[in-house]
This record gives structure tokens, C-alpha cells and sequence, in this order.
């Protein structure tokens, strides 16, 4: 069995199908897991997996939006952008707490979130050229997050789904946010409408790539839903996903830019043309647009925060010998 301290141990180290069976046992009977209990090894190199790129995620993706805030067109949207780049941090910080509860640092994670070896939400790699750009990615981006992210509530791993709680519900305000701008721009001048239309025209397609690839293809789906990791699979989620957002742009006045897009019947949902997987790939393994740019930012923010770091490992430390003191006298 695996304890917390265990991390990096060979996989199949106590993990004889007794074992295997007990913990799958109490996943299927609903029981959350906890940083202590001993878990297979898969299991907790997934979480860590997971959980870090989500962690990376919310921090890479205040980095669009943060070049917007001195832009924003009135005060009352320059506070709104802050208080949600604010919530992105937070979301970030929920989420590393989560990652350390299963014995791997913080400062790991990052350092390979700097070296590039990490991933985050191919979806940040492309550019917010327009204040459209910043509805659309609140409705959008955040839409997609949200739909993800609610059956996280309900993850096995119980410091992951108590983080997941909170983030849910700012992620909510955002998406409302988002939307907000759009109508005001669709209620403006034929300019302001044009510059929505083309901010949805360029977000769609990535923000279905956020879904990841097709089940047939994805590589953890499958053991990660069997873990109760995942609760809904990749294509479930984005139809899911398609069939709320499209009644939304119509409302708006706006044309989803899929010409293949049509209502289904059947399945109560629509169908979409085909997603241009050979982008989605080029953009994980470094090739988009803003890629370079948003490590740079990361490596640059990481080195100037050094004396911050630096400073408040030291009043710790002076903390906690001024206690050790009182204690001894």
C-alpha cells in the first residue's frame, strides 16, 4: 500500500489485486479519498497530474486578461477584470494546496511548469486582441471550464473536490461576466457587433479543443473514469457543453461559425463539423501563437517574485523560533 510518503515508488510495490480490489471498493461505493489513505500509485500520479495542470492553468490564464486591465473601457470594467484575475490566483492556490496534500511540493510543480515540461489549457495559448476577446473568454473559455469542472465537485479525491466547490462558483460570476460584455457590445454599433462575431469566430474551435481529444483517443480517460476522477467523458462534456452555449449565441445574435452544426434529434444535442486536431497538437507541444510568450512571462514573474519568496520564508522562520522560545521558557 502507498502512504504519503511514498511518492516515486515503483508502481507495483504492495499493489497485489487484494489491494487494488479494496480501493476500487470503496471508489465505487462513493467514499472519498484522503491524503492519507493508502492509493494506488496510478491514482495518485494522476491526481497530480491533473491537479497541477488544472493549478497551472488558472495562473497562466490570468496573463490575457491582466493585459487588459489597463484597457478596459470604464472603471466599473477595470475593477471587474481585476476581481476576476484576483479569483484566477486564488483558483491557483486552491489547487497547489490540493497537489501538496499528495507529498509533491509546490516548487516542483512550478519548475516544471517553467522548464515547459507541464502542461496548461492549450486554450491560453492564443491571443485577446480585442476588449471582444476578454466576453469571449468569459462566456466561452470559462463556460467550458465551468462544464468541466462541475463533476470535479464529486472527484474520489477529497481535497480536490472541496477545492473544486468555491472554484465552481467564481468561475459562475465569470462566465456571467463574460457573457455581460458580449450583450453590451451585440446591443452597440454594427462595429461593436462585428468585433463580438469575430472574437466567437476565433474562440469556438479552441475552447471545444478545452475538452481535450475524442474518447477513443484520449489517453487517462477511460482508468481516470473508472477512478471517479472524471465523472463525464471528453466528447459527453463538449456536447454538453455545445448544446448550452448555442442558444446563448443566438440570443446575441451571433452565428456560431461551424457550418455543419445542425440539431440532432435523437440525441437532444447538436452535431458539430470536425475539429482541427493537428492545431489542438501543435499548440500542446509548444507551437502556438502566444507559447513562448506566456513561459517568458511565467520565468519572468518567477524570478522577480524571488525576494517576495525570500523574505517571507524568513519571517516564518523567525516565527517559528520566537514560539519555540516562549515554549522553552
Amino acid at each position: 500500500m502507498y502512504s504519503q510518503g511514498l511518492i516515486g515508488a515503483d508502481d507495483s510495490t504492495h499493489e497485489d489485486e487484494e489491494f487494488l480490489a479494496r480501493f476500487q471498493a470503496r471508489i465505487d461505493a462513493e467514499e472519498k479519498i484522503e491524503p492519507n489513505d493508502a492509493m494506488p500509485q496510478g491514482y495518485r500520479k494522476t491526481l497530480v497530474r491533473q491537479i497541477a495542470q488544472h493549478a497551472h492553468s488558472e495562473i497562466v490564464g490570468m496573463l490575457p486578461e491582466g493585459n487588459w486591465v489597463t484597457r478596459a473601457p470604464t472603471l466599473k470594467r477595470k475593477a471587474a477584470l481585476i476581481a476576476k484575475i484576483q479569483d484566477e490566483g486564488g483558483h491557483g492556490l486552491y489547487l497547489y494546496s490540493a497537489v501538496e496534500t499528495l507529498g509533491v511540493s509546490r516548487e516542483q510543480v512550478t519548475q516544471e511548469l517553467l522548464s515547459g515540461k507541464a502542461k496548461y489549457s492549450s486554450i491560453f495559448n492564443y491571443p485577446a486582441i480585442t476588449w471582444a476577446d476578454i466576453g469571449a473568454i468569459g462566456w466561452l473559455v470559462d463556460g467550458a471550464a465551468i462544464m468541466n469542472q462541475i463533476p470535479l465537485c464529486r472527484c474520489s479525491y477529497g481535497p480536490y473536490a472541496r477545492a473544486m466547490v468555491r472554484v465552481c462558483k467564481e468561475e459562475s460570476f465569470h462566465q456571467r461576466q463574460g457573457y455581460e460584455i458580449l450583450m453590451m457590445l451585440c446591443a452597440g454599433s454594427d462595429e461593436q457587433k462585428a468585433m463580438a462575431q469575430d472574437a466567437l469566430n476565433r474562440w469556438w474551435w479552441p475552447s471545444l479543443m478545452m475538452f481535450g481529444p475524442h474518447d477513443s483517443e484520449s489517453t487517462h480517460g477511460s482508468q481516470s473514469e473508472k477512478w471517479k476522477i472524471k465523472r463525464i467523458s471528453n466528447d459527453d462534456l463538449r456536447r454538453k457543453f455545445v448544446t448550452a452555449t448555442v442558444p446563448q449565441a443566438e440570443f446575441l445574435g451571433l452565428e456560431v461559425p461551424d457550418p455543419e452544426l445542425k440539431w440532432n434529434e435523437k440525441t437532444e444535442s447538436y452535431d458539430i463539423g470536425p475539429i482541427d486536431w493537428d492545431e489542438f497538437w501543435s499548440v500542446v507541444k509548444g507551437n502556438g501563437v502566444m507559447n513562448k510568450e506566456r513561459l517568458e512571462a511565467r520565468n519572468k514573474a518567477w524570478d522577480e517574485g524571488a525576494w517576495v519568496r525570500e523574505a517571507a520564508n524568513a519571517f516564518a522562520l523567525k516565527s517559528q523560533e520566537r514560539e519555540q522560545l516562549e515554549a522553552a521558557q
